[in-house]
């Protein structure tokens, strides 16, 4: 999700879409500025400062908070994303702004070559894209942006429009990325899981050749310190592993580098629930879906979990073994509605102890081992704590009934995010915002949780719990 250019123009001549009400809190208020900031008449950008272009995962979180003050504009965000979709099912993690300079960005769209490289794979024409992907947010997101207005939603037949575009991309990932044979998804990038250099992809990319450095230029350096960005040596295995994918076509499966990826699973599960939620809207049967979800949740337990770290692990799938290193990734699978309960449990003690301190040594959940070799409060997702997985844990405890944890977590969510002014990540102990600020997912996800919803949908994730039924 490498994520880094100059400044995006604003439209001229925009109108603002949000007027609050006298009885919003100022949190919501500037919350909703921030989206209104980046609005620029199709999407959403994450950062006016850094980051100018639709990224995938973050349209899906901004469509969650933004359907609270325009569900006409988070409807517009998730089809500006779906029209960007491959032919062969894909959606790209980067859908590019046209109006941003090439050498303002790295990796480019002349690097990507979507329309050339990705012809093959059904690449668009008329926009130019990446190749790789990102978390499958996109149903679940698509599912709360109908419950937003369910007649806007009806009369202007949105689910209708999205749902087979988000089969076809469910398909895509359960039969082409299914590397490992056993049932779950394999990312083929560290970009696509998202979290783009945990030290969970230390020991997978350790095998990959890096791209020498005078053949890219890193233009993330130009906007912040070096200390909290990726090595060098990295970085090059990032471009390597992405310019080796693109001379294949973007084909799936010949790579150095898969791996099963417990959030990346968990958010695909959570997905197939709001397809089947979203199937039984149209008419049609949602059982098939959500069996799916339930058979998924039985593979990720069967291939990912740790008994002895008490939590879910990432898997090398060339190397077939779990990866030994706690990251967050670890912990979002408590989102499931369907996880054993003595599971959730043991996720939940987990996440208060020692590795991840919440509750205790700090007020959101760390990306990374705070007791990890490799734990970093500053650089990137090698420690700090972010606020699109925190929301997705607030929802996993709620979830299960963990009501005073999840209460808690929350209002740790909505401090930070005021005190910080939205910050994209934030030091776990001391809460010191890092990255951009005024970021599009941390104002969502605020909105979201400042929102007052009614019962089944007091979170994102609750709203999926009961399948297809009702």
């Amino acid at each position: 999700m490498d994520r880094t250019a100059q400044r995006a123009p604003r439209p001229a001549g925009r109108t603002v879409a949000y007027d609050p009400s006298s009885t919003a809190s100022p949190l919501h208020i500037r919350a909703a500025t921030v989206l209104e900031a980046g609005w620029t008449g199709t999407s959403t950008v994450p950062s006016r400062s850094l980051y100018p272009h639709q990224w995938s995962w973050d349209s899906a979180f901004i469509a969650i908070g933004l359907r609270h003050v325009s569900p006409l504009r988070a409807q517009t965000e998730l089809d500006t994303l779906l029209a960007a979709q491959w032919a062969d099912g894909r959606i790209p993690h980067i859908v590019f702004n046209p109006s941003v300079p090439l050498d303002a960005y790295f990796p480019s769209p002349d690097f990507w070559r979507s329309s050339t490289a990705g012809r093959t794979a059904g690449a668009p024409r008329t926009v130019q894209t990446s190749g790789i992907v990102q978390p499958p947010v996109h149903a679940l997101a698509a599912w709360l942006v109908h419950l937003a207005d369910p007649g806007l939603s009806r009369a202007r037949g949105f689910l209708a429009r999205v749902y087979p575009r988000l089969a076809a991309w469910h398909r895509y990932l359960l039969h082409r990325r299914d590397l490992g044979g056993g049932g779950l998804v394999s990312v083929v990038h560290p970009w696509e899981q998202g979290m783009d250099n945990s030290p969970c992809w230390d020991r997978p990319l350790s095998r990959v050749t890096p791209a020498p450095a005078r053949s890219f230029r890193r233009a993330d350096l130009d906007h912040g310190s070096p200390e909290g960005r990726p090595t060098d040596l990295d970085y090059g295995r990032y471009v390597r592993l992405a310019s080796d994918y693109r001379d294949r076509g973007y084909a799936d499966g010949a790579g150095e580098f898969a791996v099963e990826d417990p959030a990346f699973n968990a958010l695909l599960i959570a997905s197939e629930y709001a397809l089947a939620r979203i199937a039984h809207e149209l008419g049609a049967a949602g059982s098939a879906r959500r069996d799916r979800a339930e058979r998924l949740t039985a593979a990720l337990v069967e291939r990912l979990w740790e008994p002895a770290a008490g939590m879910f692990m990432c898997r090398d799938v060339r190397a077939g073994e779990l990866i030994p290193e706690r990251g967050v990734s670890g912990l979002i699978p408590l989102l499931l509605p369907s996880l054993p309960r003595d599971l959730a449990v043991t996720l939940v003690r987990t996440m208060c102890g020692p590795h991840f301190g919440l509750g205790g040594t700090t007020r959101l959940v760390p990306s990374y081992d705070l007791l990890g070799e490799a734990f970093d409060p500053h650089r990137y997702w090698r420690g700090p704590a972010w606020f699109n997985t925190n929301w997705l844990l607030e929802g996993g405890l709620r979830l299960h009934g963990e009501r005073g944890r999840a209460d808690a977590l929350r209002k740790g969510i909505l401090h930070t995010a005021g005190a910080s002014d939205f910050a994209e990540y934030v030091d776990p102990y001391t809460a010191q915002a890092c990255g951009a600020t005024g970021f599009g997912w941390t104002a969502a996800l605020t909105l979201d949780l400042l929102h007052d919803r009614p019962a089944g949908d007091r979170n994102g994730v609750t709203a999926i719990k009961g399948g297809d039924r009702g």
